[in-house]
């Protein structure tokens, strides 16, 4: 799995890696909560730019960290989305949960 956390200013970036399956939830659920934890996290965003792949593991990583984020009075983003990753958060019900940003084609 290939995460790369940024930290800035209270809030955590989180850019996901290209399948987000069941071999990489858990080591992505351990290191958010843990860096959400250490830090104060107050904002917390997921880029999905180079992500091709999300499965019901992925969809349950973002449910709990969205969760854990509105218990502190924090606030939740997913970015950079492609059509594959859109319609995985129609479907799911993800885009209810957090605020959203497609990849915008020019």
């Amino acid at each position: 799995m290939e995460c790369h956390y940024e930290l800035k200013e209270g809030c955590l970036t989180i850019s996901m890696p290209k399948e987000l399956d069941h071999h990489s939830a858990e080591q992505l659920r351990m290191e958010a909560d843990l860096l959400i934890d250490s830090y104060r996290v107050r904002s917390l965003v997921f880029d999905f730019s180079g992500t091709e792949f999300m499965d019901s593991s992925g969809i349950g990583v973002l449910i709990g960290r969205c969760r854990n984020m509105n218990y502190c009075g924090g606030s939740v983003k997913a970015q950079h989305m492609n059509d594959r990753i859109q319609k995985i958060f129609r479907i799911s019900g993800l885009h209810k949960l957090m605020e959203t940003e497609a990849v915008k084609y020019e």
